[in-house]
This record gives C-alpha cells, structure tokens and sequence, in this order.
C-alpha cells in the first residue's frame, strides 16, 4: 500500500493539490507543515490523517493499562517482585476527573508498601525506586518503559555496582506526584516516575520522566526533574538514559532536585574552550 506522501505526491502530480515549499522539509519532522491545499482546504488524505491521529490520541487516554504483560515485561528488570499499586482514583473517570485522587495512594496500596518494608529485616535503604505508571497513556508505558529502565539500570549498574534497587512499583490511574508516597514508603534516596504523558496528536506513546531526590509527601512540581518525549520517534533511548544517569549523580552528589539542579548534558563547556574569541561569533 502506498503511503501518504506518495499519495499526496501524485495528487499534487495530478494538480488536484497545491503544492507547499515546506513539504521537503515533512521528512524531518512529524509536524504537520507542507499539507499543500485543494481549493480552500486541507487535501483528503491530510483531513483523514488527522482525524486518525486524533482518535488514536483519544484511545491512548482511555486504553487500560494491560497489568499483567506489564507484571511480565518489567520483572526482570525489578529487585524481587513487581508490586501492584493503585491511586485513590477508583476508575478512569474519576481519574480524570480528580487529578488530585490520582496523585495519592490508596489505602490498601499503602498498608502493602509498609508490609512489603516490614517484612525485611532491617528496614531497606534503597538508593533508586522506580515507579511505572499509567498516567495518560498507557500505550506509552507499556511500550517504552520496560527497554528504557532496562538500558538505565545497566548504566546505573555500570557506574556505581553497589546502588542498590527498591522492586518496581506498577500504578493504576496515577499522577506524577504519586511518587512522593511510594519513594517516602520505600525509604529510597531517589524516586524515577515513569508515566505516560498527555498524548498529542503525532505522539500517543510519549513517555515522561520525573526524578525527586528525597520524596516525600507535599513536594511540589520545584522539586522534580522532567525528561520528557522518551520514545523512539522523540527522544531515544539512550539520549533520555544519558541524561537520566546525570541528573541522578548530580543529585546524589548535591543532594537536591527540581529547579535547583540544572541538565547540562547539551551545554557547550565554553568555559573550557581555549580561546579568547567571542564565542558568539565562533566558527
């Protein structure tokens, strides 16, 4: 089957569509620039992709998250068992809703976290806690997470053989601030929040990222650092876990997150460059 673009290129070829000098540029992007026009509207095929990418964007918010092939994806990637949670959300409509509802645990979700650390020992001390969570989108969660922690626990690993690893927490109907709970109620130094963000409508699979140093219950949105668009047709994997891995050590070594603790990872170090040049004006 022919795609669109080869569709809309021989419309164009046809003169039923007026071509747009943007279109060369449709390659590098999933913006919707170049449409060209019939008449005064947008081309059929045009109209009908959007329309498609708006149902799949509506879709992705409703979709339920698959818990079990979660369970089954993210277990081998999680110290022990993956614990189920939920938010005090009871279904989706109330979830979305009351944003407030999703962004507590429930009480039986937390009397399982404080049976889970009651049941060790000592009470554990873990240096990162992940929280895997539905958010809007649980296409992104159950595509993108499992690779992604799997790529950031190894370069973690890599780097500090000793951190240690709370196991995965799986959310129902969560907001990103849930995270404050679940990492205060695990005892973990740091707490990663991975959620599926608000689709849009070339991105129904985006996940988010949200790191907290010290959660805790009442911490505001100052207090996190976002990577956002982690996916492969946004950012790779491997770009999103390069900067994962310096945000964590930043904050291990500051002992802070949020606002205060700045992604450097694409600053150019112009303070180490050799040269008394204007750096504005340097080739």
């Amino acid at each position: 089957m022919a795609n669109k673009d080869s569709l809309s290129d021989k419309a164009i070829e046809q003169g039923q569509v007026v071509d747009n000098p943007w279109r060369r540029l449709r390659s590098f992007t999933d913006a919707r620039i170049g449409l060209g026009r019939a008449g005064v509207s947008l081309p059929t095929q045009e109209l009908l992709a959007f329309q498609l990418n708006h149902a799949q964007a509506r879709d992705a918010v409703h979709l339920p998250l698959d818990v079990t092939a979660m369970q089954s994806q993210l277990a081998p990637y999680s110290d022990g068992e993956v614990l189920l949670a939920h938010s005090q959300a009871e279904n989706r409509i109330g979830y979305l809703q009351r944003p407030d509802l999703g962004r507590k645990l429930s009480q039986n979700s937390r009397d399982t976290l404080y049976q889970f650390t009651q049941q060790a020992s000592a009470k554990p001390n873990y240096d990162i806690a992940f929280a895997v969570v539905d958010g809007l989108s649980s296409l992104a969660v159950s595509q993108n997470s499992a690779p992604f922690i799997q790529l950031l626990k190894s370069q973690l690993l890599e780097a500090n053989p000793a951190c240690s690893f709370a196991p995965i927490i799986l959310v129902e109907q969560g907001r990103v601030a849930i995270g404050d709970d679940i990492g205060e109620l695990l005892n973990a130094q740091i707490v990663i929040v991975l959620v599926g963000e608000r689709p849009g409508l070339s991105s129904p699979d985006s996940l988010g990222l949200y790191l907290t140093w010290q959660p805790k219950s009442g911490l505001n949105d100052a207090s996190r650092n976002c990577i956002s668009n982690i996916r492969p047709a946004g950012l790779p994997y491997e770009e999103a876990a390069k900067r994962a891995l310096y945000l964590i050590t930043e904050a291990q070594k500051l002992k802070l997150s949020g606002v205060n603790l700045k992604d450097r990872t694409q600053d150019a170090v112009i303070e180490h460059k050799q040269s008394k040049q204007n750096f504005l004006i340097a080739d």
